[in-house]
């Protein structure tokens, strides 16, 4: 099988490392079947997107909406070198999963409006599947209804008309969309289980996702809840497109 790709941008080694472990585990795939680049750390190495079956884009601490005058030089180069490689992503409508970050640099480069009214905090929410979410081919498995975890400062408040919405919350309309057959994107993190989360909230403290006196509570606020439909989404992305 061609490895997939898996493009990351946590200067965080403990959470860019649990990343690349959940991407891992929960889609059924071991080290060397999903390559690491972890973009933050220098310029992206020469990808031929013939070598791989998907590539997938992780979360971030960047936010893509932020105006440009408010974006460091590593954020700018990230985002317009792994633009350019969505150019050819696109183009092809070659295999392609992004999780939160994802959302905001897949919307932007399609035409999406990207900002911070759908804003959510650290924690479970309720994802509700739409029919066309219902019977699309990653969503296989799930019930029309199930807690993920989120934390993000922006996200997709509207889609372009060539885009499917997939599902949504009460509080973030646009939660899992697809591009043409074979791009997707989610808003929550389907790769997040509990000790994960955990990480990032002990990592990220001090990041403006939450008062940082309040980051015990937060982790209360997830123990409670129950989350185990949204890795799902991995397994069946790995599935359909592995070659």
């Amino acid at each position: 099988m061609r490895p997939f790709l898996l493009l990351a941008s946590r200067d965080h080694d403990v959470v860019a490392d649990d990343e690349y472990r959940a991407f891992c585990e929960y889609g059924g795939l071991a080290a060397e079947e999903l390559w690491r680049v972890r973009a933050e750390a220098g310029p992206l190495p020469a990808i031929d997107l013939a070598n791989f079956s998907g590539v997938i884009l992780g979360g971030s601490p960047f936010t893509a909406s932020d105006p440009v005058e408010e974006k460091s030089s590593e954020q700018l180069r990230v985002e317009a070198e792994i633009g350019k490689l969505l150019d050819r992503i696109v183009e092809e409508d070659f295999p392609f999963f992004g999780a939160c970050y994802g959302v905001g640099l897949l919307g932007q480069h399609e035409g999406a409006v990207v900002d911070r009214r759908f804003g959510e905090p650290v924690g479970p929410v309720r994802v509700k599947l739409t029919p066309v979410g219902i019977v699309d081919p990653l969503c296989a498995g799930l019930q029309p209804s199930f807690d993920a975890f989120v934390g993000h400062k922006e996200a997709v408040r509207t889609l372009p008309s060539n885009a499917a919405l997939l599902a949504g919350s009460a509080s973030c309309p646009v939660q899992m969309f697809r591009f043409k057959r074979n791009l997707y994107a989610t808003q929550f993190h389907p790769e997040l289980d509990l000790p994960g989360l955990e990480r990032r909230i002990d990592a990220y403290r001090h990041s403006g996702y939450f008062p940082p006196d309040e980051a015990d509570a937060v982790k209360q606020r997830a123990r409670a809840a129950h989350v185990y439909e949204p890795q799902r989404i991995l397994r069946n992305f790995v599935e359909r497109y592995a070659r």
